[in-house]
């Protein structure tokens, strides 16, 4: 039965190749020209809002930076950067800056953090990461780096971010920061009022928001520039992961990472009023999907992916039914006619009336195989490249599919894109 299929096909493939009977002459083809699409810096000019919602993990957050400059090298600039943890210290280095000078801040930013902390550093360990960094590059080699990384994180802190304590905390006064927290991030400050400039980031126009955690009530809050005036405290507020990093005091309150809750700004962003049409790339750094674990390793590394993955599709797919619910409502109450409705209904249904468009372009950090649960800790400078390279690259890929950049109808409201969708590792 095989060998007649195979004839057959055989057959039906010589017969395409001689074309139509001489005895019938071939019908003529009229192929239309498509319409050509705007390039994406072409359709990003069509939304009033742009805005770069960057998700918190630590050493993966040099993702993000690949991604913007895939944006930038495009030529589009967000006029909204949203982060929370690592995710609020690229947007406050984005926000802070002009755009030109913008990669060479972040470039700064993340070669310098990469580094083991001053007086703990290790001559040693750096000679050898850097010996190791000429040899071919495969996954033994970089699990092996990683592991080392993520040790030299622990033991010795990381330059311009965050050093170890002299004494552990269970030796310091009670209430204390050193009583609460493994690590110093003092280095993050002086980093942050190099690398940002603060008065820019309050004046610019170009808005700032950052996700924290109120430590005493336990409730969600955001700064934003837009209503706040920002200063260095709110960016070290937002990364004060406990109990690495103490909490950070603001206007008598104290604050943890906003992670501790939620750690994707994107409902606010697209919640905030008054609602503008707007293109969002969400740049997420932890993947909700993955394998069974199979060690106990494996097991640390998925809890932590699905819990600071913060359940973004949920949220998205939340938005967007709202979002479509509010065009909806205000397309029918265009076709009733005015006299068929009270003055009062129609000042009840006013906020939730809206006929702007969301479109959400997400990229999500695909973790390689070779990861593990400390891939948010790790912060070795081959680590931090390739995650750079991997932002970059899937920028670059969305960026190839100038369909996705094109403002959906009013009647659809929202769209969602996203270039790995039915992969299976996205």
């Amino acid at each position: 039965m095989n060998a007649r299929i195979r004839r057959v096909a055989k057959t039906l493939v010589r017969k395409r190749a001689a074309g139509p009977p001489a005895s019938r002459k071939a019908p003529k083809r009229v192929v239309k020209k498509a319409a050509s699409l705007p390039t994406p810096a072409e359709s990003a000019k069509r939304y009033e809002t742009v805005a770069l919602v960057l998700q918190g993990g630590g050493a993966l957050g040099a993702y993000q930076c690949g991604v913007y400059e895939a944006l930038h090298r495009a030529g589009i600039w967000p006029n909204w950067f949203a982060g929370t943890s690592i995710g609020a210290v690229n947007a406050a280095i984005l926000a802070g800056n002009a755009p030109g000078q913008r990669l060479e801040r972040l470039h700064e930013f993340w070669n310098t953090v990469c580094e083991p902390a001053g007086a703990y550093s290790w001559p040693s360990a750096t000679a050898m990461r850097d010996a190791l960094a000429w040899l071919p590059p495969n996954s033994a080699l970089s699990a092996w780096m990683g592991a080392l990384s993520a040790v030299g994180a622990l033991v010795q802190g990381q330059r311009g971010f965050y050093s170890p304590r002299a004494l552990p905390p269970w030796n310091q006064p009670p209430g204390s920061p050193a009583a609460t927290s493994f690590y110093d991030t003092t280095p993050l400050k002086a980093t942050l009022e190099k690398l940002v400039d603060f008065d820019r980031l309050n004046s610019d126009g170009v808005r700032l928001t950052v996700g924290v955690t109120d430590v005493e009530t336990g409730n969600f809050r955001y700064f934003d520039s837009a209503t706040d005036l920002i200063a260095p405290e709110h960016i070290l507020a937002s990364g004060a992961l406990p109990p690495s990093f103490p909490a950070i005091v603001i206007d008598g309150r104290h604050y943890w990472d906003g992670g501790v809750v939620s750690n994707t700004p994107l409902e606010y962003v697209l919640e905030s009023s008054p609602r503008r049409d707007t293109l969002a790339f969400q740049v997420d750094l932890w993947s909700a999907r993955g394998i069974l674990p199979r060690t106990l390793l494996d097991v640390l590394e998925r809890q932590k992916d699905i819990q600071y993955s913060s359940r973004t599709r949920l949220g998205t797919d939340a938005v967007a039914a709202r979002q479509r619910l509010r065009n909806t409502l205000a397309l029918l109450l265009e076709s009733i006619p005015k006299k068929h409705l009270p003055d009062a209904l129609v000042a009840d249904l006013k906020p939730w009336l809206c006929d702007r468009v969301f479109n959400i372009i997400h990229l999500i950090y695909r973790a390689k195989p070779y990861e593990e649960q400390f891939k948010d800790y790790a912060f070795g400078r081959s680590a931090m490249q390739e995650h750079w390279a991997g932002g970059l690259e899937d920028m670059t890929r969305s960026l190839g599919e100038p369909a996705f950049f094109v403002p959906p109808a009013r009647e659809i409201g929202v769209v969602t894109h996203d270039i790995h969708r039915g992969e299976t590792a996205a």
